[in-house]
C-alpha cells in the first residue's frame, strides 16, 4: 500500500466492543480515540485517508494535508467537513447513509414509552421506597398512557422516519407525516401525509427526523408548539438545533405540553447549565440513539466498503460531487 496512511481522528466514538474490519489492507492504520480542534492539524497533514466522525475538518486542514486523496464521515450527516474545499481540491467526501435506521427507530419508542409509562420516575420511586410503604399492591402519581388509538406525527420521512411509521402502525397508532419534498405513501392505513401545522395541532406523539440545515435550525418554536396539544409529547432523535430550546423549556414548565424526550441537544456533549437539563417532563439521553452494536458494527463494515470503493476507482457515496 506504499506510503497510505489511514487516520481515524475520533475513533472512540465508535466504541471497541465489536471487532472492526481490517483497514490495514488500505495502508497504514494511525488509531485516535480523540482529536481536540488544536490537535487536528498536525494529526492530518500526512493523511492519505481522513476518517472522522465529529471531528470538523477545515479548509485549512484540507489546504494543508498535501496527501490527502479521501475524506470518509463515520456518520450520516457530513457537516463537519468543509464539502466545497474538498471538491475545490477533487478529494471526495463520503459518508454512510441508512446504517442506524433499526437503532434509531428503536430508541424513538424508547423515549415515548418512558414519557407515556412514566418508568423513569415510577423506578426511582421504587428504589427510595415508595412501594414498600404503599397501602395498595400498586400506585402512580401521574397518568400512564397507551400509545393505541393516538396519533404518531412524524417530521422528515426518509428512511428512519418511514420506519418509526412501520412501528407506530404495529402499536395501532394513527401516522402523520410532514415531508417537504413528496415522498411515497406506505402501504398500511391510517397513514395520511399533512402540512406541518396541522400535524403539530393533531398529534399525540410528535418525533422529528428532518436533517439539520438553514431550513430547519429552530424550525420548532414556541409557534409551533403552541399548536400542541396539552397532553401531547414531543420526541427528538435527529439534531438538537432543530428545536429552540428555551421555547421548548417554556412550553414544558407552563405544562402547555405534556413532555419531550430528547436524545440530542443544541451542544454536544450537554452544558452543565443547559435548562432542559432538569426541566419539567422532559427525559434526555446521552445522544445514543444510534449506537447498538449492530449499528456501529455496520457502521464500520460501510466506511470500509466507501475506502475500497474508491480505491478500486469507483467511489460510492459521494457527497460533495466528487
Amino acid at each position: 500500500m506504499g506510503d497510505r496512511k489511514l487516520v481515524f481522528l475520533d475513533a472512540g466514538s465508535i466504541g471497541d466492543d465489536f471487532t472492526w474490519p481490517d483497514y490495514s489492507r488500505f495502508g497504514e492504520v494511525v488509531m485516535h480515540d480523540l482529536t481536540l480542534p488544536d490537535q487536528t492539524a498536525e494529526r492530518v497533514k500526512d493523511a492519505t485517508f481522513i476518517l472522522t466522525n465529529k471531528v470538523f475538518i477545515s479548509a485549512k486542514h484540507i489546504a494543508a494535508a498535501k496527501k490527502l486523496r479521501f475524506i470518509g464521515v463515520l456518520a450520516t450527516g457530513f457537516n463537519q467537513v468543509d464539502i466545497g474545499a474538498a471538491a475545490a481540491r477533487g478529494i471526495p467526501v463520503c459518508n454512510v447513509p441508512d446504517y442506524s435506521t433499526n437503532s434509531v427507530s428503536q430508541h424513538v419508542f424508547t423515549l415515548a414509552l418512558l414519557l407515556c409509562s412514566r418508568a423513569v420516575d415510577l423506578v426511582a420511586s421504587v428504589r427510595t421506597g415508595q412501594w414498600s410503604k404503599s397501602v395498595h399492591f400498586c400506585y402512580w402519581d401521574k397518568p400512564i398512557i397507551d400509545l393505541y388509538g393516538k396519533t404518531m406525527g412524524i417530521v422528515g420521512f426518509g428512511n428512519i422516519g418511514a420506519a418509526v411509521a412501520r412501528i407506530a402502525h404495529g402499536f395501532g397508532m394513527n401516522v402523520l407525516a410532514y415531508a417537504p419534498r413528496p415522498k411515497p405513501a406506505p402501504d398500511f392505513r391510517p397513514f395520511a401525509f399533512a402540512g406541518i401545522d396541522e400535524l403539530f395541532r393533531s398529534s399525540d406523539v410528535i418525533s422529528l427526523h428532518c436533517p439539520l440545515n438553514a431550513e430547519t435550525r429552530g424550525m420548532i418554536n414556541a409557534s409551533l408548539l403552541r399548536l400542541m396539544k396539552k397532553t401531547a409529547f414531543i420526541v427528538n432523535t435527529a439534531r438538537g438545533p432543530l428545536i429552540n430550546e428555551e421555547d421548548l423549556l417554556e412550553a414544558l414548565e407552563s405544562e402547555s405540553i405534556a413532555g419531550a424526550g430528547l436524545d440530542v441537544v443544541s451542544r454536544e456533549p450537554m452544558a452543565d447549565n443547559n435548562p432542559l437539563r432538569f426541566a419539567k417532563n422532559c427525559v434526555i439521553t446521552p445522544h445514543v440513539a444510534w449506537c447498538s452494536v449492530e449499528s456501529r458494527k455496520f457502521l464500520m463494515e460501510l466506511v470500509y466498503d466507501n475506502i475500497k470503493a474508491y480505491v478500486d476507482g469507483a467511489p460510492v457515496n459521494v457527497v460533495n460531487g466528487i
